[in-house]
């Protein structure tokens, strides 16, 4: 069993006011335009629109009578669970699609299915270890020593890793197979942080967990193997499918997600005692920013996960509010002498490559080439 790491806060005496300042002008926004921060109807035709796409691929998968056709929809399928990873899924989990939190929970457990990921495991380590604890040492799961990546200058460095920055998309490709089969089954078996912050463990939680698993590999694999053997087409090229797609749909959600915390190139050792030296939105103005997509609709269809500052300022806000939003926190930290950051997805590749580099080469993030970097306590 892991041993469950020490609790610990931020310091907030320093940031009263602005915390007050920022909660006043969202609330402000939500009055002046007779909003919530959940879905809508807009959003939820969205949902239901993802979905059905994702059904009918699969059923076009089922009915074809060609090989390529096959191929084609059923990779279809599973590179459509990405949209609703990405567009539910994470919304979800941060419970901003519904205000009952059961259904948002139901939401998940079910869309989580043809992606292949335990929901509980992944509200954990995405909720409560990478947002309560970005970049941080030991607590931020997301950035865990793997002998493959040295993604912060705590982890140890290897020969290999000099090439990091031309492989490191093979490694993120690789993330969804890996967690789907080796760190779900971790997580669960009581052998990682995450176990004891599950909603349920013991025989329940294992029922959950293995009924998922189950319905995963007969919607995802079984059946698609059965369809495919009329077609003459073999198990090993299903499989192969199989794993291709998800390593797209893998490396476009880490580079989506995770891409930011690299570019800003900060990482924090936990206090020894009491809280961080600094307060939580310093926390999070440090180690994140927003990037801009082209063309900006594409925002809505990646789920706004572009906007990852917004997010993780505003995590259980629904991403249908976030452009928005961006502007309103923009407006109301320059108040405060802080500089609100939002990159175009060339400077966000050329941040991650400039800072793989130099992980690669075992040096620290050279400070003075990242955008609004403030050395803190504790801070590299």
């Amino acid at each position: 069993m892991s041993k469950p790491l020490r609790s610990f806060g931020y310091r907030t005496r320093d940031e009263l006011a602005l915390h007050k300042a920022l909660n006043k002008a969202v609330q402000q926004y939500l009055n002046d335009n007779h909003e919530h921060r959940f879905a809508d109807n807009r959003m939820l035709m969205k949902i239901v629109f993802l979905s059905a796409v994702c059904f009918a691929l699969y059923v076009l998968m089922l009915t074809v009578h060609s090989k390529p056709a096959f191929l084609f929809s059923y990779a279809g399928f599973l590179f459509s669970t990405l949209f609703l990873a990405v567009n539910v899924v994470h919304d979800a989990s941060h419970n901003a699609i519904f205000r009952q939190e059961w259904a948002n929970r139901w939401l998940n457990n079910v869309l989580t299915i043809p992606l292949g990921l335990d929901a509980d495991c992944w509200r954990v380590r995405h909720t409560i270890c990478h947002h309560g604890h970005t970049n941080i040492k030991g607590y931020d799961l997301d950035i865990e020593e793997n002998g493959i990546l040295r993604q912060t200058p705590y982890q140890r460095w290897w020969f290999l890793m000099r090439w990091q920055h031309y492989y490191w998309p093979v490694a993120a490709a690789l993330t969804f197979p890996i967690f789907i089969w080796v760190t779900d089954w971790l997580d669960r078996a009581g052998l990682t942080q995450v176990t004891p912050k599950l909603r349920h463990r013991g025989i329940k939680g294992w029922g959950y967990f293995l009924l998922s698993k189950a319905l995963h590999l007969t919607i995802s694999l079984l059946v698609p193997m059965m369809a495919a053997r009329a077609l003459s087409i073999s198990t090993t090229e299903v499989i192969v499918a199989y794993l291709l797609s998800q390593m797209l749909s893998s490396l476009i959600f880490v580079v989506l997600i995770l891409g930011t915390h690299w570019a800003k190139a900060k990482f924090y050792l936990p206090p020894e005692q009491g809280s961080m030296p600094h307060g939580w939105y310093h926390h999070n103005f440090s180690t994140t920013f927003d990037w801009l997509t082209t063309p900006q609709c594409l925002t809505y269809w990646i789920g706004g996960l572009n906007m990852h500052l917004t997010h993780h300022l505003y995590p259980n806000w629904n991403h249908r509010h976030y452009l928005k939003l961006a502007k309103v926190i923009e407006q109301t930290v320059s108040e405060f002498n802080i500089e609100y950051h939002c990159v175009t997805l060339r400077e966000l590749f050329r941040y991650q490559q400039k800072f793989l580099r130099e992980m690669g080469n075992n040096k620290g993030p050279d400070e003075d080439n990242f955008p609004g970097h403030h050395k803190a306590d504790g801070e590299i």
